[in-house]
């Protein structure tokens, strides 16, 4: 009797034993949260693609929080509250104005979110009043649409406490950039578009077409190379930005468009300094003027769509491409580009470097550009190591 029960207490001991210890393997997130995709890889494997939430509307960015759960910005006006089953909320009641490209876009994070709650979102906003003027086109009923970056408090899983960083930004249907992201020097930069005014990329006094820099509550710093919120410009209409690990700060941006479309680019930007459009393009050169550092050449479209560094790599997706995008850097230079997944997800837009080193993506094939598959839009978890 005694041995008996001597080895069942070994048995219960071992199964539990067996099943913590997997429990704990198992990585957060390698199920899929809608419970629709099974993950057939062993227990302690983690996916090399998984589907982590689906049927969403032209997601845009999204922001991981430290309880695990994530903000996903849609651009007809939605800022989702997701968690790890999936489940997801709107928790956002401001006034995006979804035409064209615009919309509610870039999604960011205060260095001390975990202090502060700080959450930081580039939106377009209709604006019905003022003077009439040729930069900022018409959208409808004599209304104008222009860019603006906010600053939100999150708290008990709402947002509160607005608060006005920068506005003015000129808008239009096309080219309102978006990207929002802090750089390694602690200081907030804004990626905003040309508003299909080539001209306004050129003009230091306009804040389209340039990279923006400013402290967290919308003031300039000192340095700033023209003593205004501009750090640098003769842009197009860049929609990425990453700094990496030396504290450079790089750009994806779109080249031109229409029957001469190509020239997409990969920049890095310097204080001050003038990458060229609509003067030069690609690896053009011009005195006073910087070229990219790669571009995607005459004959070939990326439309990249995002920027994020990981391991001296960089990464983005591609709308018009439909891929993703990797380029392996040192220094200053790109020493390999790879394509990934081409024409498996459609249109690739934000990449996004997620606390477990994930690379996570969002697609954009219900943009009416896009043709939209079951369960479009998505968002997708890549496991970078098996790229």
């Amino acid at each position: 009797m005694k041995k008996l029960t001597f080895f069942a207490i070994i048995i219960i001991a071992v199964g539990a034993f067996a099943y913590f210890y997997w429990q704990d393997k198992i990585p957060d997130g390698s199920a899929p949260p809608n419970g629709n995709v099974q993950n057939d890889n062993p227990p302690g494997d983690t996916p090399a693609v998984s589907v982590v939430a689906e049927n969403l509307e032209i997601p845009w960015d999204i922001a991981f929080l430290p309880d695990g759960k994530m903000l996903v910005s849609e651009r007809p006006g939605r800022l989702l509250l997701m968690d790890k089953d999936g489940r997801r909320k709107n928790i956002f009641e401001g006034d995006a104005k979804h035409t064209g490209e615009g919309g509610l876009l870039g999604i960011t994070l205060h260095p001390n979110f975990a202090e502060n709650y700080f959450v930081y979102l580039y939106l377009t906003i209709l604006r019905q009043t003022g003077p009439a003027s040729p930069d900022v086109p018409l959208v409808s009923r004599g209304g104008r649409t222009e860019n603006r970056v906010e600053r939100w408090r999150l708290e008990n899983d709402k947002l509160a406490d607005k608060t006005l960083i920068i506005e003015k930004i000129p808008g239009a249907p096309y080219h309102d950039g978006g990207r929002i992201e802090f750089g390694p020097d602690g200081f907030l930069y804004i990626a905003t578009g040309d508003a299909t005014n080539g001209k306004l990329a050129q003009d230091k006094n306009s804040l389209a077409g340039k990279i923006l820099r400013l402290k967290d509550d919308g003031r300039g710093p000192a340095d700033n190379p023209f003593k205004t919120a501009v750090y640098s410009y003769g842009h197009r209409n860049p929609p990425g930005l990453a700094g990496d690990r030396e504290g450079r700060l790089w750009s994806t941006e779109h080249g031109r468009s229409g029957v001469l479309s190509g020239r997409d680019e990969l920049n890095l930007i310097r204080a001050g300094g003038n990458s060229g459009w609509p003067t030069i393009q690609g690896d053009e050169t011009k005195a006073g003027m910087i070229s990219s550092v790669l571009h995607s050449g005459p004959n070939k479209t990326w439309a990249p769509a995002s920027l994020a560094y990981l391991n001296k790599k960089l990464y983005f997706g591609g709308l018009r491409g439909e891929a993703l995008y990797e380029a392996t850097i040192e220094g200053e230079k790109v020493t390999n580009f790879k394509e990934h997944f081409f024409e498996e997800f459609g249109r690739v837009r934000s990449v996004r470097v997620g606390p477990d080193g994930m690379l996570y993506l969002t697609t954009s094939n219900r943009d009416d550009r896009g043709t939209p598959k079951a369960g479009d839009d998505k968002i997708i978890k890549i496991d970078p190591k098996k790229l």
